[in-house]
């Protein structure tokens, strides 16, 4: 009898147990962040460990953030099968230039205007996350980039970053004369070949082309009228290490900290990785030559990754929250600086990167320019159209015929 009554105790009390369990569980919000950096996963995790500690504490709720990362390469894709499917995420990243006004008028951004976050971020960094009058994303990388460049290597052949297509093969000269590859390739994803386009096509139409995008969106423009774009891809091309398609992101960065090459076609989002390898690594920064002419040689300002709030959150409200955290004046500083983002906010008080002081050394010159943004799916043709010419699938012309077929797609 005395076992019968210590079992059904013990039974009482493992279904009280699991009760209290299943009502804390149920008193849990979780929101779901999608994101598209996976080399900052174990930083992001940790902070977002800080906001659930701080909704408990200050306001006692239960929060649990549930972070997706996806590769650069994916992340688009991904992200809009989700939103078009009705699945889409309390918060994710996108490009603020590129996808902020698709991604508003096709419905998937909330508006953020009356957001805290919006009185610390700079005025001119804002603009980049506004569209139609309202603020619809939290800016996180605000950027003034251009390639990167082994600083010490320079030095030890008495080099200064070109200002011309002509300087800059001279600059080749030197370093294979010396035994140094000029170029890191790293191909295996398709957003770093299209890197080159980006900075080559942005200094072009904000020189020598300024009506270029106009032409393209009325359908009497081509790359061909801006084709010595191509003249500095094939430089590059063609004076960089072997195995580009078995080198990515992280391989790269691992590669330029050893002194494999040169120069390096990335911004500086890829320093973190870089100093991670080699701590001690002297990192340059200068804009890409494109001509002969001084004035297209410049260094690109833009937003890119953001992070938006979708329309649809059950949790909007908490998701608004977690955007405040992200620019909180206690911890922001340390996050941003940790991830070698350049300040964008009153709240940050760390000082600022040595590249990203020498990429603004060229924007108070005036060589500097807004990017501009492109039709959805041009960034993602011109991706896969590089990797092809650089294997010799496609030859330049190919490559002008599929970038224009995008951007007629995109517009009609």
């Amino acid at each position: 009898m005395k076992k019968m009554v210590i079992f059904f105790m013990m039974f009482v009390s493992f279904v009280m147990l699991s009760a209290c369990e299943s009502r804390s569980d149920s008193d849990t919000i979780e929101l779901n962040v999608f994101m598209s950096f996976p080399r900052f996963q174990e930083e992001f995790e940790a902070y977002f460990e800080l906001f659930e500690q701080k909704m408990l504490e200050e306001e006692g709720i239960k929060v649990k953030v549930n972070l997706e990362m996806a590769s650069s390469d994916t992340a688009q894709q991904l992200l809009q099968a989700r939103l078009s499917s009705n699945d889409a995420p309390d918060l994710y990243t996108l490009h603020a230039i590129a996808d902020i006004p698709s991604y508003y008028d096709a419905g998937y951004l909330a508006d953020l205007s009356d957001a805290t976050f919006t009185e610390l971020v700079f005025e001119s960094v804002l603009e980049s996350v506004t569209y139609d009058g309202k603020i619809l994303a939290l800016p996180l990388e605000s950027l003034a980039w251009g390639y990167l460049y082994n600083k010490d290597m320079f030095e030890q052949y008495d080099l200064t970053p070109p200002l011309t297509l002509s300087e800059m093969e001279n600059v080749v000269s030197v370093l294979q004369a010396n035994d140094e590859t000029p170029f890191l390739l790293a191909f295996q994803e398709s957003w770093i070949p299209q890197l080159m386009m980006a900075l080559a096509l942005g200094a072009m139409i904000n020189s020598e082309a300024p009506d270029f995008i106009d032409n393209m969106n009325v359908g009497t423009g081509s790359y061909a009228d801006i084709s010595e774009v191509f003249d500095i891809i094939d430089l590059i091309m063609a004076n960089g290490t072997d195995r580009a398609f078995e080198t990515g992101g992280a391989s790269g960065s691992a590669d330029f900290a050893n002194g494999e090459a040169a120069m390096w076609v990335q911004g500086p989002w890829m320093s973190g990785s870089i100093l991670e390898v080699n701590p001690d690594m002297n990192i340059g920064l200068a804009p890409l030559p494109v001509t002969n002419n001084e004035e297209t040689t410049m260094i690109n300002l833009s937003t890119s990754t953001s992070l938006g709030v979708s329309p649809t959150s059950e949790n909007k409200e908490l998701a608004i929250k977690l955007l405040n955290f992200i620019l909180d004046p206690e911890h922001s500083s340390s996050l941003f600086s940790s991830l070698k983002f350049a300040p964008l906010a009153t709240v940050h008080d760390y000082e600022s990167f040595s590249w990203t002081d020498e990429a603004m050394t060229y924007v108070e010159a005036g060589k500097a320019y807004l990017e501009r943004p492109l039709p959805p799916g041009v960034t993602d043709e011109t991706a896969v159209a590089l990797q092809e010419y650089y294997l010799g699938d496609k030859t330049r012309q190919q490559v002008i015929d599929a970038i224009d077929t995008a951007w007629r797609n995109a517009i009609e």
